[in-house]
């Protein structure tokens, strides 16, 4: 009899979960946005007009998805309950305990990831009624945000792309003045190498400047000795 009663609530499990992941797969195309699955292939611009019905199949989606996982959850504690029978059941619970978790992160990722899109999008709305548009054409007002952003991108780019070439002509005047440098350098170079006198004119200048220094050098010791001698007498 428990066996039974095992057998029958195993299989309500698995009927359960294939209708919860057919019912996600739907909830999921439903929360990103899938407009043209529930509205019959209308236009664009009718479903972003009238939001409200999308909202409204999501909402009911939500709760009965809600319900068959509270029902699943369920019928995991009823099996759970029953005597054990072996390690085969004990591992078929575990999978089923998994599997309802699995359902319920993934139910919660969608609503949330449906949230997060819904307050963007009302968010674009709201800013677009704030600048005069009306209720009545806030879907072409959120075409007008994202074509703004759009242009606001590619002003962004532009203005990128200007200061590269601000930093490549820059890059180039550098260039060019150290390159001029590099002549001068080179004129100097062979100004010296022409006249060669003059370098044997600074060359002895400056040996005179060593020696004078030398001299003065050895002069003023020799003073200093002198006081230090006479000082000590």
């Amino acid at each position: 009899m428990v066996g039974n009663s095992y057998d029958v609530l195993r299989k309500q499990a698995r009927t359960l979960e294939n209708e919860i992941d057919l019912k996600l797969v739907a909830f999921s195309k439903i929360g990103a946005g899938s407009s043209s699955s529930l509205s019959g292939n209308n236009s664009a611009a009718a479903a972003d007009t009238s939001p409200l019905l999308g909202e409204h199949v999501f909402d009911s989606l939500s709760a009965e998805i809600e319900q068959m996982l509270d029902k699943l959850s369920t019928l995991n504690e009823s099996m759970s309950e029953l005597p054990a029978s072996g390690s085969a059941a004990m591992h078929t619970l575990q999978r089923h305990r998994e599997i309802l978790q699995g359902y319920r992160q993934e139910y919660n990722k969608i609503g949330a990831n449906h949230t997060m899109r819904i307050e963007r999008e009302e968010l674009l709305r709201g800013s677009g009624l704030a600048t005069g548009g009306s209720p009545s054409i806030s879907g072409l007002s959120r075409r007008e945000m994202y074509m703004k952003e759009s242009g606001h991108l590619s002003s962004a780019g532009h203005m990128v792309n200007d200061q590269i070439n601000i930093a490549i002509e820059t890059r180039d005047n550098l260039h060019a003045q150290r390159q001029a440098f590099k002549r001068l350098q080179t004129r100097f170079n062979d100004i010296s190498n022409r006249f060669p006198l003059i370098s044997s004119l600074i060359q002895r200048i400056n040996i005179k400047k060593r020696r004078d220094s030398l001299i003065l050098g050895a002069v003023i010791a020799f003073c200093v000795i002198l006081l230090l001698i006479y000082a000590f007498n």
